[in-house]
């Protein structure tokens, strides 16, 4: 078993998400390294609604929580540290405080790879830093250090500032080599954030330049920063070389953020060796023998990319504009920031940060759903995505973040309260009559071969009879799941929902009243993307709200919150029952499955993936109820309908529902309620 445990480790310690991106992702995508699990429109802005107003554009805060869920996840990896917080900022700057890791809420499938890197290096930090010893450094940095360098014109609180941006440097290589070598399959993270701060075309160009090529400490903080490109010219400046050689040729050995420290002493001493006094403090003279030696070195070369340039002689020097000198400043600013672990990131407003907080309690995420479809429009297969709600609560209420989710002061809030009230009155005298479901009986049968001795008959075994044992038959009820689905398209307004609704919580309530029937309401609706359920400009969902699961949630839910429910968006039916499939308890030997929809009409759905209307969305929707059926799952289903509604309807609503689906008025919702009883009732 400890060889097994041994091996089990070793595969998570070295598990390589690059070769699974290799083998299943698209080629060509923006998002190299984390397409193959990441959505490829994570930052995709289209709606199929009011393409002509103005399109205002709101923080998707589900993809939100997916993106701070996954990096969590690469960083508690990585580090084998759970414990490590991976948040967003509402205010202030983010850095990495010895505790957590702050993380960007832009959304861009640019920037992803990068942002995932950076989680990465900094959550590194936390687990391999010495925080302490950094912020007492001016303690550990000899006097010596302070006296050669007055000659440049510094004093002590610029040596401290310069051999601190060094040490960052140095344990910035020294934690990477750390997670290289440990968990090689992240390495193309830390490719892209290297792309992104230190890799640029413009910092090839000044690399290949005869920018910052002066025997000044800013052009030797310049080169070294850029060590790891390949551009990297190490004769641009004397003893770069030997700095290279000093980082890099030690990287495998350093084990603390101290040693690292000694490092960063080494290479600022190379540093003030070659630094020209005059061009550094043109007002003092330098003395003699200083500056001027390059130490040869042979180095070793730790980074991405392969080997850097050994020598700038032979090529032609690339000349920048004053453009492209601009440019340089701005990159040389961002690799500072990067260095100082002072990188500026977009934060989430209060509001937007105490609604994604909800989203997450709320167990929202993306589900995929019709992979094989096709669209009869186009012919081509058009998976798309379903939002799926798990918990509904007071919180999510109050975020206003979900459509079909009222606030409590909406108009309609205190007649929908009415019609949860009249549902619990209705419940509880079916539940009365439900209760004979919970009950068992015990038949006793006596005179039988075998069983239990039957103590009233001892007295007949000496007169021959050995037929004096009895059996006891106890009579029950299986125990019983079901899940009814709601459809709440806007269509569904009026004394249809709240009918539907008054139905759905009397089953509710009666149900509460026996210890062996387990219940779980769910809607369906839509949902576009966005900050709030205002938000327009965002891509539109098929929506799956688990309003209710008796195994966890009290009867009280019902009356608190169901009033807060309402009818709105499109009918996407078989795409939502695809996304709640693995939600329905099958049928087993000792358990009765039960599936009841609600429903008013033809399924209609659209977004950028799929054109979910006519005979493409009637025979997913027929497939899907065949599926649960397949589960052992008895599906009954009722079309509420009206005075308007044709023949056709009523025929294509059968087909998908299978031959036992049926039509009831608007008007006749409530006795539902009595017939699951019945169905109930049936051994």
């Amino acid at each position: 078993m400890k060889n097994k445990g041994k091996t089990m480790n070793s595969k998570l310690k070295n598990f390589n998400p690059m070769a699974l991106r290799e083998k299943y992702s698209a080629k060509n995508v923006a998002n190299n390294y984390s397409s193959f699990w990441l959505d490829n429109g994570w930052d995709n802005n289209t709606s199929i609604f009011d393409e002509d107003e103005p399109k205002r554009k709101g923080v998707d805060l589900v993809a939100l929580a997916s993106y701070r869920r996954a990096i969590s996840n690469f960083v508690s990896i990585v580090t084998g540290e759970s414990d490590i917080k991976v948040t967003f900022n509402t205010h202030g700057d983010s850095y990495t405080d010895g505790k957590a890791v702050t993380i960007s809420a832009k959304l861009d499938d640019k920037l992803f790879d990068s942002t995932v890197g950076l989680a990465l290096h900094e959550g590194s930090h936390i687990k391999l830093s010495d925080f302490d010893f950094v912020k007492q450094l001016s303690q550990n940095i000899p006097k010596e250090y302070y006296n050669k360098s007055k000659v440049f014109g510094w004093d002590e609180w610029d040596v401290d500032a310069k051999i601190k941006n060094l040490l960052n440097y140095v344990e910035d290589r020294r934690i990477d080599y750390f997670v290289f070598s440990n968990s090689p399959g992240y390495k193309g993270y830390y490719h892209s954030m290297y792309d992104k701060y230190f890799h640029s075309k413009i910092i090839d160009k000044a690399l290949q330049s005869d920018e910052y090529t002066d025997l000044n400490w800013e052009s030797y903080m310049f080169r070294i920063l850029n060590l790891t490109n390949t551009n990297s010219d190490l004769d641009a400046l004397q003893g770069l070389r030997e700095i290279k050689s000093l980082i890099f040729g030690n990287v495998k050995k350093l084990k603390s953020t101290a040693e690292a420290f000694d490092i960063a002493l080494k290479v600022y001493d190379v540093i003030v060796k070659n630094i020209d006094v005059k061009i550094e403090n043109p007002t003092e003279k330098p003395d003699e023998g200083n500056g001027n030696e390059s130490i040869e070195v042979g180095d070793s070369d730790e980074t991405k990319g392969g080997e850097s340039n050994e020598s700038g002689e032979g090529k032609d020097k690339i000349e920048l504009t004053p453009a492209q000198k601009r440019q340089l400043e701005n990159a040389i600013r961002k690799q500072d920031k990067f260095m100082k672990n002072d990188i500026q990131k977009k934060k989430l407003s209060k509001k937007d940060k105490a609604s994604m907080d909800s989203v997450e309690a709320a167990g929202m995420s993306y589900v995929d759903v019709a992979k094989d479809v096709v669209d009869s429009y186009c012919g081509k297969k058009s998976p798309t995505k379903v939002l799926m709600v798990k918990k509904f609560n007071k919180a999510l209420a109050e975020s206003d973040t979900i459509s079909m989710i009222s606030n409590p002061t909406w108009r309609w809030s205190e007649e929908y309260r009415e019609c949860i009230n009249k549902g619990m009155v209705m419940g509880t005298i079916l539940g009365r009559k439900l209760q004979v479901r919970g009950e068992s009986r015990d038949t006793k049968w006596s005179r039988k071969d075998n069983g239990r001795i039957d103590k009233r008959l001892i007295a007949e075994l000496g007169f021959g009879n050995s037929r004096v044992f009895q059996t006891t038959f106890v009579e029950q009820y299986s125990d019983a799941f079901l899940h009814i689905s709601v459809d709440a398209s806007g269509s569904m307004g009026g004394d249809k929902w709240t009918n539907t609704q008054t139905a759905v919580v009397a089953i509710a309530k009666a149900c509460s009243m026996i210890n062996n029937v387990d219940l779980v309401i769910s809607y369906r609706s839509t949902q576009t993307s966005g900050s709030n359920r205002y938000s327009r400009g965002g891509k539109t969902y098929p929506l799956m709200l688990i309003a209710y699961d008796s195994r966890t949630d009290k009867i009280s839910k019902i009356r608190n919150l169901f009033h807060l429910l309402r009818p709105s968006g499109t009918t996407p039916e078989g795409l939502c029952f695809e996304a709640i499939m693995k939600e329905i308890e099958p049928s087993a030997t000792d358990r009765d499955s039960y599936f009841l929809n609600f429903s008013d009409g033809m399924p209609m759905f659209s977004n950028d993936d799929i054109n979910y209307n006519w005979n493409t969305a009637i025979n997913h929707t027929a497939k899907m109820v065949k599926e649960i059926k397949k589960r052992g799952v008895k599906v009954l289903s009722y079309f509420i309908g009206g005075r308007y509604d044709s023949r056709d309807e009523k025929g294509t609503f059968t087909k998908m529902y299978g031959s036992d689906a049926e039509y009831i008025d608007v008007t006749s919702v409530l006795p539902v309620a009595k017939t699951m009883n019945k169905k109930f009732l049936q051994k």
